[in-house]
């Protein structure tokens, strides 16, 4: 019995760690993230909301997961099938993570677009 105590302790700790994890939502009511994972395999969508998952549970997590982009911008990396790589950006508001942005990444650098994307959004969400 003992052990099934300290069990449901650390499950509970671990718990009220978890981040809570939102879409980014445009003034359309559009949630883009969302919309964007739901066009993928359910292997790489598996893969995408495992590795959300563990940015929700580990935070602050860096390398080779997490890397900072820019103020208030990270990206989670993604290994999907087929060889591809998946990045989707986020900030922290208020203890959330919000995801601002995702695409299938295609060159070694994070093309600008990408990234303006996810700032813009980042604006919205920050109210700027």
């Amino acid at each position: 019995m003992q052990g099934s105590t300290k069990i449901s302790t650390l499950i509970s700790e671990a718990e009220q760690k978890r981040l809570q994890a939102r879409f980014f939502k445009s003034d359309s009511g559009r949630e883009p993230v969302r919309e964007w994972i739901q066009s993928f395999s359910r292997p790489d969508m598996k893969a995408i909301g495992g590795a959300i998952a563990e940015v929700q549970l580990g935070w602050p997590i860096g390398m080779p997961l997490v890397r900072k982009m820019d103020t208030d911008l990270w990206e989670v990396r993604i290994h999907m099938s087929d060889k591809r790589i998946a990045r989707v950006l986020f900030t922290l508001v208020k203890g959330e993570i919000i995801l601002l942005h995702g695409f299938v990444k295609k060159s070694q650098t994070t093309p600008a677009g990408e990234l303006k994307t996810a700032k813009d959004r980042l604006k919205q969400v920050k109210g700027g």
